[in-house]
């Protein structure tokens, strides 16, 4: 017992260090100059800090990009805030572009279809429009580049959370998603995450075009796959980009992270055999067994001593309510990952999702 509580608080502070490396590295790029970059920005409705993260697009401290921004149907709620952004910073190139292409069962990839056409440089960011864009986000997705990358990524870092769901939110984002792929990432072997995904377009072009990024349930995965299988390397920027959180309720978060736990298990199989292992449950309960009290008190505050450096050194939540947080998440990893053998589907944003596996095994059947 006590054996397996070692091995699991080692690997735990393992992955605290090698995130914390990735995060102070200093990559210097392969790029020359400063090459046009078209920014595709999917909308989809009103939501949390909408305004602020759509606005920071146009702060681009980079002298030569285009927006366009891509909305599925022309009723959407979110049509009036982009043009009037579009109208308030006159001297940025920036589109909004409106339809709907069925390539795939991803109803974001349809959405960018268009986009992607339209575009009008040979590097392309699909960046989700809850993500808070630093002034110089384009200068640090190049200088990750090297000439064995096929794709720049950073997954999501929760910030400003209001209320103890959208603490519960900070901690799956932050703690535990995005120190694993950082820690990935320290060792060379990176993963694509959908929110931030910057191309050289012929890479994708010559493996498919977006059609592509929906043979798997999330594009995600799609393109880490892709982007191995012809021999590159995916990449993460030192420091993840934020997005604002605000308020949530948990069953929300539940069904967001149910949703996440299903395309890793679909997706990447032994690692997600692996999660059943994560958080600290486990590896706590085997140290109750075993030894004393004290015993018990010293291993929780490494544990989570090691958390809150993280988190800290990260700009991360880590108040008293965060801590708590990352306790209830840990709680709720073992059940996540058994409620995820159940079903390849789910809904995301009314939409019901399949597997395209499961799609074309029915299509035979």
């Amino acid at each position: 017992m006590l054996i397996f509580a070692s091995f699991a608080l080692i690997l735990h502070i393992t992955s605290i260090t090698l995130a914390m490396m990735k995060q102070r590295s200093k990559p210097l790029g392969m790029i020359v100059g400063t090459p046009k970059v078209t920014i595709l920005r999917p909308v989809c409705g009103l939501e949390n800090n909408l305004k602020e993260t759509l606005t920071s697009t146009f702060g681009a401290e980079y002298p030569n990009f285009e927006i366009l921004f891509c909305v599925a149907r022309a009723d959407d709620a979110v049509i009036p805030l982009v043009r009037c952004l579009i109208a308030e910073h006159p001297k940025v190139s920036a589109r909004l572009l409106i339809g709907d292409a069925p390539i795939s069962g991803n109803p974001k990839l349809n959405n960018l279809v268009k986009g992607w056409a339209a575009a009008q440089s040979d590097w392309i960011l699909m960046a989700d429009s809850n993500v808070l864009l630093p002034p110089d986000f384009i200068t640090r997705l190049f200088v990750e580049w090297r000439d064995d990358t096929g794709l720049v990524t950073s997954p999501p870092a929760g910030i400003r959370p209001i209320g103890f769901a959208a603490r519960l939110e900070c901690a799956f984002l932050n703690g535990f998603q995005g120190r694993w792929q950082l820690a990935s990432a320290q060792m060379n072997n990176g993963f694509a995450q959908g929110k931030m995904l910057f191309w050289r377009r012929d890479l994708l072009d010559q493996a498919g075009g977006l059609a592509a990024l929906g043979t798997e349930m999330a594009e995600d995965v799609a393109a880490t796959k892709l982007v191995r299988g012809r021999g590159h390397k995916v990449r993460l920027t030192a420091r993840l980009f934020a997005q604002p959180i605000g308020q949530r309720d948990l069953p929300t978060v539940w069904a967001r992270q149910l949703r996440w736990s299903k395309v890793r298990r679909l997706g990447f199989l032994p690692l997600f055999f692996a999660e059943a292992f994560a958080g600290s449950l486990l590896p706590l309960a085997a140290v109750i067994g075993a030894t004393s009290p004290f015993g018990v008190l010293a291993y929780f505050v490494v544990w989570y001593g090691g958390e809150y450096l993280l988190a800290k050194t990260s700009g991360w939540p880590a108040n008293l309510e965060d801590i708590l947080a990352w306790i209830c998440r840990d709680i709720l990893l073992p059940v996540l990952w058994v409620a995820a053998w159940f079903g390849n589907g789910f809904e995301w944003r009314g939409n019901a999702m399949q597997s395209a596996k499961t799609d074309q095994h029915l299509a035979k059947s």
